[in-house]
């Protein structure tokens, strides 16, 4: 199977892009490249592989204990505020 630059046109219409006659062309071979990958892969027996979860072993050690803590005091949390009015974050304004 190969992507043609129709191909690529569809999707980017769908995705609601504009694609210059090159961006086509690169993102058409980017794709037939992907798709000769998984061609070479596919080539593989992996039929005495199991099926994994995750590409590293997760260890128990992996997650915290969801353990409830006290929260911050308000000092606490504006303590390393580059700006603080009182209670709040003072931040620049965004919007005019």
């Amino acid at each position: 199977m190969s992507v043609t630059k129709e191909d690529v046109q569809y999707v980017a219409n769908l995705a609601r892009l504009q694609l210059s006659d090159d961006e086509a062309e690169g993102l058409k071979e980017d794709m037939n490249k992907i798709l000769g990958y998984i061609d070479t892969l596919n080539e593989l027996d992996t039929s005495n592989v199991e099926p994994l979860e995750h590409v590293t072993e997760i260890t128990a050690t992996t997650f915290r204990k969801d353990e409830a803590k006290q929260p911050l005091s308000h000092e606490d949390a504006l303590k390393n505020a580059p700006d603080a009015d009182s209670d709040y974050f003072r931040v620049p304004r965004v919007i005019e």
